[in-house]
Parts: C-alpha cells; sequence; structure tokens
C-alpha cells in the first residue's frame, strides 16, 4: 500500500526584531542657500542602503533624508529650503536569522524636530523604528489518497487552506506632464514638494492586475520677474494600468504593499519656451502575494478490513484566510494659530499621518486606536513672517470588523488618509474633516492532524479470536459507524447495508448488528 500526498505551500514569518533608533546632529547651511529666521516645517525621509544578515544579527546601514523650509534672514523674508540626512549603522539583534535569509525591514520616522542654533546652523534630531522580520516558505505533505490491492476503509476530512500562489516583486511606473495654469508665474525654482499617494486600489483577473489610484503633488516655488514672487501649486494626478501576472486567477485573494521608490521631478519649458511644465516620473515598488482559497480533501483515518493497519499521524501547522476587509471612519476636529503667531490668511497645502498607538483583537475584529496628525502650510499677510505653519492632532478609535477572530490570528493592517478637508473658520482657527482607510487581511493559523505514514500487517489471530462472529450492538453516546467498524474489521457500508441505514447518522440508544468481516 502507499500513501498519495499532496503539496501544501504555506508561508510564514520565521523570526521577527524590531528597534527604535535616535538621531542627532547639528547641520550646516549650505553656502547658497539664505541666512535663517524662522523655520517653517520640516520632512523625511528614511533609505536603507544595506541590509545584511549574519547569524542571529542583522547589520542595517542606511540615512534620513531630511528637507527643512525657512523663511531667510534677508530684508524680504522669503521661503527658502535646505536638505541634508542623518547616517545611521545599526546592529539588531534577531534569534533564528542566518546569513542566507532574506530580511524585510519596515521603516517608519516616529519624529523629526528642527531647531535653530544660529543664522547658519540648524540642530537636528529625528526617532525611527526599524521593524524586521524573515518570511519563509515550506511545503507540508498531506495525504489525500491510499493505493493498494487489500480492502481498507478511508476517513476522509475536507480543511480549509490560505496557500501562497505567487510572491514576487514588481514596479509601476507613473509618468505624467502637468502644466501650471495662467495666473502663476513662470517657475524658476522648486524648493519645496510633497508628493504621496492617495487611495490605491488593485483588481484581479486572470493573468494580470489593475491598479489605480491618485498622486497628490504640491510644490511651492519661486516664480521668474520681477522680485521672483513666490507661487505655489497643487494637484490630484489620477493614475492607472495593468501589470501581467502569470499564473493569476481572478478568485484570488491579493496581499499587496506599495510604496513609492524613486522619484523625479523636473520642469520643463512649454510650446512658448516658458518654464510652466512640470513633469513628473515616479517609480511604485510593489511587494505582492497572492493567495489561493481552496478546500483540500484528506485522509484523516483509515483502517482494514482484511489486515492491520496502524496509522502515523504528525500535526501540520497550517493557515486559512480568515477574511480581507476593508473600513473607513470619519474623523472631524479643529486647530489653532499657536500663540503669539501670525493669523492665517490663506491655507495654501494641508498634509495627513497616521499614529497607530495599538492594534489588538477584540471580540467583533481589531480594535485600531491612534492619531491623525494634520499640519498645514498657511500664508500670513505680515511681511515679516509671510508664510507659516500649523498643526493639529484627532484621536481616533475603530473596529475593523472581523468576524471569527481569535487570539491565534495574525494579520497586516493598513491605514491611509484620504478626502482631507482643512478651511479656515478664521484667521486663528481652522476646521479639519478626513476620512480614514483601513484596509487589513487577517490569517486564522491552526494545527491540523495529518497522517504521515501507515504500517500494514497480518491481523493478531488473539484479538480477532475474542471478537464475536455476529454482535447485537446498542450505540452509545460519541459512538460512529466509522468507530464501531474500525472496532470490528467490518466496512461502514457493509453496517448501513445490513442495518438499512440511509446515511452514516446514529443516535445513543440504537441497536445496530453487525456481522464480523475477518475470521
Amino acid at each position: 500500500m502507499e500513501l498519495i500526498r499532496k503539496n501544501i505551500h504555506i508561508d510564514r514569518v520565521k523570526c521577527r526584531a524590531g528597534t527604535q533608533v535616535a538621531l542627532e546632529d547639528d547641520i550646516n547651511i549650505t553656502d547658497i542657500r539664505p541666512d535663517v529666521y524662522q523655520l517653517v516645517q520640516e520632512q523625511g525621509e528614511i533609505v536603507i542602503e544595506e541590509l545584511r544578515a549574519v547569524q542571529d544579527h542583522v547589520h542595517v546601514k542606511g540615512k534620513l533624508n531630511f528637507t527643512v523650509l525657512y523663511l531667510s534672514d534677508d530684508d524680504v523674508r522669503k521661503p527658502s529650503s535646505m536638505e541634508g540626512s542623518l547616517p545611521f549603522d545599526e546592529q539588531i539583534y534577531m534569534e533564528g536569522v542566518t546569513p542566507t535569509d532574506g530580511v524585510i525591514v519596515k521603516k517608519e520616522l516616529e519624529d523629526l524636530s528642527v531647531g535653530i542654533i544660529n543664522s547658519r546652523k540648524l540642530s537636528v534630531q529625528a526617532l525611527i523604528s526599524l521593524n524586521l522580520h524573515v518570511e519563509e516558505l515550506y511545503d507540508e505533505e498531506a495525504a489525500v489518497e491510499l493505493t493498494g490491492e487489500e480492502p481498507v476503509e478511508l476517513k476522509r476530512k475536507v480543511i480549509d487552506l490560505a496557500g501562497l500562489a505567487i510572491q514576487k516583486k514588481d514596479i509601476f511606473r507613473i509618468r505624467e506632464e502637468i502644466e501650471i495654469p495662467s495666473g502663476h508665474p513662470n517657475i524658476f525654482e522648486i524648493f519645496w514638494m510633497t508628493c504621496d499617494l492617495c487611495d490605491v486600489q488593485f483588481k484581479l483577473s486572470d493573468g494580470r492586475i489593475a491598479i489605480q489610484g491618485q498622486v497628490q503633488l504640491f510644490f511651492l516655488y519661486e516664480g521668474e520677474g520681477e522680485g521672483r514672487p513666490v507661487s505655489w501649486y497643487e494637484s490630484m494626478i489620477p493614475f492607472s494600468g495593468i501589470l501581467d501576472c502569470q499564473g493569476l486567477r481572478e478568485q484570488m485573494v491579493d496581499d499587496i504593499v506599495c510604496s513609492i521608490g524613486h522619484r523625479e521631478i523636473e520642469v520643463k519649458a512649454d510650446a512658448d519656451g516658458e518654464e510652466r511644465v512640470v513633469s513628473l516620473e515616479l517609480v511604485l515598488d510593489l511587494d505582492m502575494k497572492i493567495y489561493e482559497e481552496e478546500q483540500t480533501e484528506i485522509l484523516s483515518d483509515v483502517y482494514g478490513v482484511t489486515k492491520e493497519i496502524d496509522v502515523i499521524t504528525g500535526t501540520a501547522k497550517l493557515k486559512q484566510l480568515l477574511m480581507k476587509n476593508n473600513g473607513r471612519t470619519r474623523l472631524s476636529g479643529h486647530f489653532k494659530v499657536a500663540e503669539g503667531m501670525p493669523k492665517m490668511q490663506q491655507i495654501c497645502h494641508s498634509s495627513c499621518g497616521i499614529q497607530l498607538a495599538e492594534v489588538r483583537i477584540v471580540e467583533e475584529g481589531l480594535r485600531i486606536t491612534g492619531a491623525a496628525v494634520v499640519e498645514s502650510l498657511y500664508e500670513t499677510g505680515d511681511t515679516e513672517i509671510p508664510y507659516d505653519s500649523c498643526e493639529g492632532t484627532i484621536p481616533f478609535s475603530y473596529v475593523l470588523e472581523i468576524p471569527g477572530i481569535r487570539e491565534t490570528c495574525t494579520w497586516r493592517l493598513e491605514t491611509a488618509p484620504c478626502e482631507l478637508s482643512v478651511t479656515m473658520t478664521d484667521g486663528e482657527e481652522a476646521d479639519v474633516k478626513l476620512v480614514i482607510v483601513f484596509s487589513g487581511i487577517v490569517f486564522d493559523n491552526y494545527e491540523e492532524p495529518m497522517i504521515r505514514d501507515i504500517r500494514v500487517s497480518d491481523p493478531d489471530p488473539e484479538k480477532l479470536g475474542a471478537l464475536p462472529g455476529i454482535v447485537a450492538y446498542i450505540a452509545r453516546e460519541g459512538d460512529s459507524l466509522w468507530d464501531i467498524g474500525k472496532r470490528y474489521y467490518v466496512p461502514v457500508s457493509q453496517i448501513r447495508e445490513i442495518n438499512e441505514l440511509a446515511d452514516d447518522e446514529i443516535q445513543p440508544g440504537e441497536k445496530l448488528l453487525i456481522v464480523k468481516g475477518v475470521s
């Protein structure tokens, strides 16, 4: 007799680790930039340059690139900016990692603060978090059939699985040209820019993935002409496209992480030779996992009718997709200009970051608590401080519904702001409205007994001899036709036929006639 097995592809986290890194340095203003009078805003981006695993440790080398928007210490307080970087080099303990493992790092800028030391020097402090993990693929072998000439009884069970069907990395390029409208001066220099993804969605079909979303682009620039006027422009740029994905089927479930990997912006001349066209090129990095939900029938038990069959079992660690779900919550609030700072005349641009405090399992799903941090750059009308920024924090608590979730479940969660609206109520206060979008995929991890092997031998003559030829059996609580047939070496179908049973269901107290099948 031979077991026929089926390979089940499973992915799991082999090991994980995390750390926080504090960065601090004094940065000199470059010679080509004017002196600093007052800081307005700052922004940063973490770049990983090297990620190398050794035994039980991971070496992470990178830098924090930052840009600071400030007002110059000139007769006319014009906005200007400077760029810099803070390097880091960390050795992180990660038990179980080996040199051949591919380490995945999730980086987050938790805090960035800039202070003025003097008109030519800034103090930069930052706190970044690095969360590392290693994923591994392994195969579980499930016994699905038994071949051979000896008569046997097979008990089957259907299990739910989320098998990893496709795992790969890909890119998606976005190329757009934006011409600034009339009424704006020609562009001399862009000195401040933000570029964010909004509402990115994926749709699967056979062999293809459709992607669509929006890019929110804002830039503050120095214009051409007398006095080099300062202006700004903001645009929401939609994008869409198709990615080929061999082996993909429409009914599969995607888990795709999308981020901006490369960004390039260039000012070009229009048809009249004027610098009014902004060329934007983005490269989106896509880390794709595609799962296939399937119900697989496996053998859960075997017994022989003419032979003794010993079943050798083991425990398999499996996972099934519990749910992929999206949710939205609306937030509103307001913030005020800091005391002593100039009043708002016009809001130029607003942005929002999401800070998560906790994600935990509750009875209804995932309880997500955190805060939306909204920052607005505004024009003041004050010649001494023509531009400034203000910030407000709106806390939230939301439950992403996942019926059936339990403590053994694992998940991946994405949060993103959208539909952000900041409007002035007066020169000192602004109202904020926004929507936070939650996207979660949850897996249930469970252990399943699996038949690893069988041993076939001749029945024990003493054991067979002790069994009566015919038995009038009264069913007890918990009995099944399978258990009774296994005890007496009788096929289940024979018990059903002799007792004229329509199915395998029996009730406690029910009388059954068992005719011995082996002598």
